[in-house]
């Protein structure tokens, strides 16, 4: 009976390790591993296992910028089940990493915690990062950006939404071909089955925290959208170039 007790103020429980067979992921790629429990110093009720896909986002409070976890996806292992006194489980698992997966650029972070339903008990945790690679879409776009339109990445970062919930912010500083037009090009991607989506500001002048992008969202003259299929990406760097080019022209 005190054994139970204890186990249940959070001493001496179960533990819990997950083992991800590959920490480095494109989004839309299958996620896998095994979960290995080792029972405490009593027979435990474990209701369920969660695997739960987290990043932080950046949040204004007070005129500060504050970071707050954020759940991206939960996913639920096995069943209800039983685990003695020292027993060691292994449960396999296998799922598909989403498509708005954020890359872990700049100061983004991404990282799968673990966690256990046991009644009536602290619930043991495991965190385990993870790097995030961008999807081909959206490197092709990163690529045309960079190499073809002479733009250098400043900072990437996950930013609350009233709109969208969360979006992750590239901020880029102009290159040698819009040097003398733009301040800074600010670009949130989405991306869909089949294509990808970008929303540009243009021309925008840093304003602080009291001018998050991603709390704006208001299409006016500097907000414009522009899109590419999977076809479109496929005929190259180039050509997403002269469409980014095009696009970004017409509000320079």
């Amino acid at each position: 009976m005190l054994k139970k007790w204890l186990a249940s103020a959070g001493i001496g429980n179960a533990k819990v390790d997950t083992q991800l067979d590959n920490d480095q992921l494109v989004p839309g790629e299958e996620v896998s591993g095994k979960i290995v429990l080792e029972g405490g110093n009593a027979e435990q009720q474990v209701d369920q296992i969660h695997l739960f896909l987290m990043t932080e986002a950046a949040r204004e409070r007070n005129d500060k910028k504050v970071y707050e976890k954020l759940k991206l996806e939960a996913v639920t292992v096995g069943n209800s089940f039983t685990i003695g006194e020292g027993e060691k489980k292994e449960l396999d698992f296998r799922f598909k990493l989403p498509l708005q997966t954020p890359p872990t650029v700049g100061r983004t972070k991404v990282w799968i915690q673990t966690g256990m339903d046991v009644p009536n008990a602290v619930d043991p945790k495991d965190r385990d990062f993870i790097r995030v690679k961008p999807h081909q879409n959206m490197g092709a776009v990163l690529e045309a950006l960079t190499n073809e339109l002479g733009f250098r990445l400043k900072s990437a970062e996950m930013e609350y939404s009233k709109r969208y919930r969360y979006v992750q912010e590239f901020e880029f500083s102009p290159g040698h071909e819009f040097k003398r037009d733009l301040d800074e090009l600010e670009v949130m991607f989405f991306m869909r089955e089949g294509s990808i989506e970008l929303v540009l500001q243009v021309d925008r002048r840093a304003k602080g925290l009291g001018g998050l992008f991603a709390e704006a969202l208001e299409m006016d003259e500097s907000f414009t959208r522009v899109s590419f299929t999977d076809s479109e990406i496929n005929q190259g760097v180039q050509t997403v170039a002269d469409k980014l080019r095009n696009t970004i022209r017409k509000f320079s």
